[in-house]
């Protein structure tokens, strides 16, 4: 019988060989090294660098090329998707994170409460940053790799903070969308007034350069990379192989054999079945496989837990 160590094995060999493609075959085209160039050179030129990471996979969400250029001091790791990851390791993270000198903060992006408290955290950063200055203008980026919810964050953050400051005017709205690679270009929103600060969504970047199989298996299941570059045969099987993986999760009688190399016809399809009636209506993130995990908490919600790809 297949372990979630052998399926995210040869599901992350098969991501990092896409990795390697060019052109259409892979991710890291042209215009993502050019958009990973522009992200880069703006760096000098804002006053704080938000890096948005995926709350369940904290250590290998990151934006790796922002770790030589940005000084501590203007750089926030938000960890966003709070709302599919265990509490008490995302809190471990954030201190964790506390402990390297950056400032950390866990969000769920459609959660009107964590996106004031993240605006009250900028602007008191910007004011600390700014000491000294009367009146000023402040610029924040975010950045970070494909699909951890940067143009949800920008929209939120840009709709709260308008509304805060009773401005009028039509609200911009920046593109949202479930596969990853959607935001093309650099684009500017306000978030607060007096004094003026400006956020910056930004292209995800994800290096070909993926470091072991592990990483890129769990990159794979949390829908950073399109799943049209990736089999959903092995998505599939990893993704049971997870949850069978905790004791609790082996209560779903329906999945306790679903980790075998071959899944019965039986669960392949419920699997489908739950996949498509009832997350197409119902989860926020459609590329994101471990939400599928959705239609077996509605049924059996006593027996499972909030998932989490990473420990610490």
């Amino acid at each position: 019988m297949a372990t979630a160590s052998s399926f995210a094995r040869r599901l992350g060999a098969a991501v990092r060989e896409v990795s390697l493609k060019k052109g259409a075959g892979g991710w890291y085209g042209p215009h993502m090294a050019a958009a990973e160039r522009a992200v880069l050179e703006r760096i000098p030129l804002v006053d704080l660098v938000v890096e948005v990471r995926d709350a369940r996979i904290p250590f290998t969400s990151a934006f790796e090329s922002l770790r030589q250029r940005v000084c501590s001091h203007k750089h926030m790791i938000l960890l966003n998707k709070v709302d599919l990851a265990n509490r008490s390791l995302t809190e471990k993270w954030m201190k964790h994170f506390e402990n390297q000198n950056r400032l950390c903060y866990g969000v769920n992006a459609h959660n009107k409460d964590n996106i004031k408290e993240l605006l009250s955290i900028v602007r008191a950063k910007i004011k600390e940053l700014k000491v000294g200055e009367s009146t000023y203008t402040a610029t924040v980026m975010l950045a970070g790799i494909p699909n951890v919810g940067k143009s949800a964050i920008t929209n939120s953050m840009h709709q709260i903070g308008r509304i805060s400051a009773a401005e009028k005017g039509k609200l911009k709205h920046a593109v949202v969308s479930p596969q990853p690679g959607e935001t093309k270009d650099i684009s500017s929103y306000k978030i607060a007034s007096h004094p003026n600060i400006y956020i910056l969504d930004t292209p995800g970047v994800l290096s070909p350069k993926i470091a072991d199989d592990d990483s890129a298996s769990k990159l794979a299941l949390t829908g950073t990379v399109k799943d049209s570059l990736v089999e959903e045969c092995k998505l599939a099987r990893y993704f049971l192989a997870v949850l069978n993986s905790s004791e609790e999760y082996k209560h779903w009688e329906n999945l306790k054999d679903a980790v075998d190399d071959t899944l019965s016809l039986n669960s392949r399809e419920k699997l489908m079945a739950g996949c498509h009636t009832d997350q197409k209506r119902r989860r926020q993130y459609s590329s994101d496989h471990t939400q599928d995990i959705t239609w077996l908490r509605k049924s059996q919600a006593s027996w499972l837990g909030i998932f989490c790809l990473q420990l610490i």
